[in-house]
């Protein structure tokens, strides 16, 4: 059973929906697909607007990142926002339009890894966008009601399409324990450089330093709160004598110099993606007993998201630099080319 109702009134759903869906390595095409419905437990949305990730410029690039690889249609999109339009059994119906930011994960909730509170290592996790899940670049997606989180009505779709990423930036600030007085050193000015700088600042770090080759990147770092910019060329990285280090860049270079700069009993958290195996320096990390952990996705932030960006902590939607429709989706997975570009997003429905 479906409740189809939006402010008071009953509605009728359409019975098809778009979607523009990744046909072949570097070719989108608009579709016309039958619109899902609402299972025991999950919630209908209509989608608004959708952030554009790295992890999406992949999959049309090159059709694959690691294991994954798209062996058939894709709907790409994974950070997204909308309003609920139907409810399955088991919703209090009351939901239904409510504005809500996305977390766009369906975990087995029967796993040992769900059980122990640590929902994004479960091994059956079903994630927006990763092969073969589709995404939110579509007109609306089901999702599982306790990962529909309702937003104050001050933030925006965009920003609240944007919590994805900010999670992404809570998580590896958690992992790395940040708090007053820290000091820490950020790799790479991309956007979850740049939202887990902001993080940083909210979590209470008094100096964040954030490295770059990219002269603009560091400037937008600048914006977003950065104390200090270095450019790892020209700077002694390794000097820095951080509390934490969070690699958001991938790079090689950048993660061994990391690794170099943590003070003895510092943490090292690796978020960026990049080569499958690098040499670590074993003598650093045994003898100032430092502690290296990565970060795979995240787990319980988007409570934390939603305060610090309704608090004015944490500004996503300054972070949007280009918008495009949903038939410009494509469009939208090469904006990040524009010189000064930090966010893309497409706008799948407007107004409220």
């Amino acid at each position: 059973m479906t409740h189809t109702t939006v402010s008071g009134e009953s509605v009728d759903l359409p019975a098809t929906i778009r979607a523009n869906v990744l046909v072949e390595t570097g070719k989108m095409q608009m579709v016309e697909r039958p619109r899902p419905s609402p299972k025991t437990g999950e919630v209908l949305v209509r989608i608004h607007a959708v952030g554009v990730c790295g992890s999406d410029a992949h999959y049309f690039h090159e059709g694959r990142i690691g294991p994954y690889v798209v062996n058939s249609p894709l709907v790409l999109g994974h950070e997204a926002s909308g309003r609920i339009a139907a409810v399955g059994d088991g919703v209090d119906p009351r939901r239904i339009g409510q504005r809500v930011s996305i977390e766009p994960q369906k975990p087995d909730p029967t796993s040992p890894e769900s059980k122990a509170g640590r929902y994004n290592l479960c091994p059956h996790m079903e994630f927006f966008a990763t092969p073969p899940i589709d995404g939110a670049l579509t007109d609306y997606v089901t999702i599982g009601a306790d990962f529909a989180h309702p937003i104050a009505d001050s933030v925006s779709y965009e920003a609240a399409a944007l919590f994805e990423p900010l999670s992404v930036g809570i998580a590896s600030a958690q992992k790395a324990g940040i708090t007053a007085g820290s000091r820490v050193l950020i790799a790479g000015a991309g956007p979850v450089g740049i939202v887990t700088t902001q993080v940083a600042k909210a979590f209470g770090a008094t100096e964040v330093i954030v490295s770059d080759i990219d002269a603009a990147r560091r400037d937008v770092a600048l914006k977003f709160g950065a104390t200090t910019v270095v450019d790892p060329r020209e700077s002694d990285v390794r000097s820095l004598a951080v509390d934490a280090f969070i690699d958001a860049s991938g790079a090689t270079a950048a993660v061994i110099d990391g690794i170099h700069a943590v003070r003895p009993a510092g943490t090292v958290v690796l978020v960026g993606m990049g080569a499958d195996e690098i040499p670590l320096p074993v003598p650093i990390i045994q003898n100032r007993e430092l502690m290296l952990t990565g970060v795979f996705r995240y787990a319980n932030t988007w409570p934390i998201a939603a305060a610090l960006v309704a608090a004015g902590r944490v500004d996503l939607d300054s972070m949007v630099t280009a918008r495009f429709s949903l038939e410009q989706s494509q469009e939208a997975l090469v904006a990040d080319r524009i010189p000064g570009s930090i966010k893309a997003v497409v706008i799948v429905a407007e107004g409220d």
